[in-house]
Formats: structure tokens, sequence, C-alpha cells
């Protein structure tokens, strides 16, 4: 089961400190809009993501049909098929905005420890 791009959405209190503090270890803006309280930063293949008062907690990020780069690929695993596929599984859903049969949708569950985990789909 491919689960597309992956990344880690850091809450931050102070999106200006916490970007001066990852760019000191190597990390570049790659998208996002500061005024908007929201960066995604990379450092080769890895992307982290800094969001001011958007969440309560840190959140794992999957996003289907995107390779670490958001390029588009071909064959994923469409969001509506991996939550069923997890619902099935016994994985209760804990959030979904699926509001059509393709294109952009999400949907996310935690782990056995409160984690949460978005599967966010832009294609």
């Amino acid at each position: 089961m491919e689960l597309g791009c992956f990344s880690i959405s850091l809450t931050v209190k102070d999106i200006k400190k916490s970007l001066a503090f990852y760019e000191q270890i190597g990390f570049k803006i790659y998208a996002g809009d500061i005024k908007q309280n929201f960066l995604i930063l990379k450092n080769g293949n890895t992307n982290i993501g800094l969001f001011q008062g958007m969440f309560d907690n840190n959140i794992m990020t999957f996003n289907p049909g995107w390779d670490q780069d958001a390029n588009s690929i071909d064959n994923f695993a469409d969001v509506r098929n991996l939550k069923q596929d997890f619902e099935q599984q016994g994985i209760e859903i804990a959030h979904q905005s699926i509001n059509s049969e393709n294109g952009p949708a999400s949907f996310s569950i935690k782990d056995p420890d409160g984690n949460m985990i978005l599967f966010d789909q832009h294609v």
C-alpha cells in the first residue's frame, strides 16, 4: 500500500523562530506562506511543515498521489480507497473531508498512543 509523500506537520508557537532554527540545521522553504502562518520546509527528501495556530498537536502527514517533491504520480491508492481499507480493518476514522468520488480529499486516524495521522490528497 503506497501512502505517498510523508511529512511531519509541526505545531509551532512562533513560526519565525521555528523557521530560523530549521534553516540553521539545513532546511529551506519549499512552499507555504509565512503571512498565513504555514510553511513547508525541505532538506533532501525530508519534508516538514510549520503551522502556527492551526493544529493542537503535531501530525504525521501522507499525501497520496505525490512523491516527496510534490510531483504527481500515476499509480497511487486514492484516499477514499485507503479510508475504506482502514475501516474494513477496524481502524476508526477520527476526521474526514471527503465530498466527491475523486480528486482532493482527506481523512485522519489516531495511532494507539493518540498521535494523529493525516491522509491529505491534493490530486
